[in-house]
């Protein structure tokens, strides 16, 4: 894991090794199935061990790491059938709230998911997987904010959560990232036609190259 003594310190200890941590799964430094030593996050960013538990039990919540017996925390890893599932029900959660925020986003939430959206892309022309991945969030979360819906969001939420580490490893690939832009100026397209059924297929196929590629790049349809 890199050295974060360049970055500013966040204001506990506690946030300052979560943060560390969403960095290296980002920057795959930890992958999939990777044992997450507590004892050597704690050495390199100076910290006791509280802390970095405290951070590991956050990120256990939103699925990015799992316990196991005799081995402690790892990095989650999923197989092909927890990924499908993962997406498919994000396909009919994301896809109700879509059709619901359309109508209700004004302009000033349309500017920020076009904000997001450039964001998304100066990043992808940096190479910066974690800002990307951060903007690619704005922009898709910004599509669905507007549907009033706190619980539906909630989960989908969840949902991202638990597979952040497999966007990260999909961001991490160049041609990933022309899709993804590719992808999000066609939403945009549906958008600002206010289109939803345009917007959700737009969305689904988003999606499905999304899972797709992963399947590719994990080589876990076998």
């Amino acid at each position: 894991m890199s050295n974060p003594a360049a970055s500013a310190r966040p204001g506990t200890t506690a946030q300052h090794a979560l943060e560390s941590l969403r960095r290296a799964i980002v920057a795959g430094e930890l992958r999939p199935g990777e044992r997450v030593r507590q004892d050597e996050v704690a050495e390199r960013l100076g910290v006791s061990l509280a802390p970095v538990r405290e951070a590991l039990a956050v990120l256990e919540q939103e699925g990015q790491v799992t316990y196991r017996p005799r081995r402690g925390y790892v990095v989650t890893e999923l197989d092909l059938a927890d990924l499908c599932e993962i997406y498919e029900l994000r396909q009919l959660l994301e896809g109700l709230a879509a059709q619901r925020s359309l109508p209700r986003l004004d302009e000033d939430a349309l500017e920020r998911i076009e904000l997001a959206a450039r964001d998304c892309a100066g990043a992808a022309e940096r190479g910066d997987v974690a800002a990307e991945l951060e903007a690619n969030r704005r922009f898709h979360l910004g599509l669905l904010e507007a549907a009033e819906q706190p619980h539906t969001l909630r989960v989908i939420r969840l949902l991202w959560d638990s597979t952040e580490t497999y966007r990260a490893m999909y961001y991490n690939a160049p041609e990933s990232r022309e899709e993804a832009i590719a992808s999000h100026e066609r939403i945009l397209a549906a958008l600002r036609a206010g289109d939803p059924n345009r917007l959700v297929a737009e969305l689904d196929e988003h999606r499905g190259r999304g899972l797709a590629r992963l399947e590719s790049m994990l080589d876990i349809g076998d």
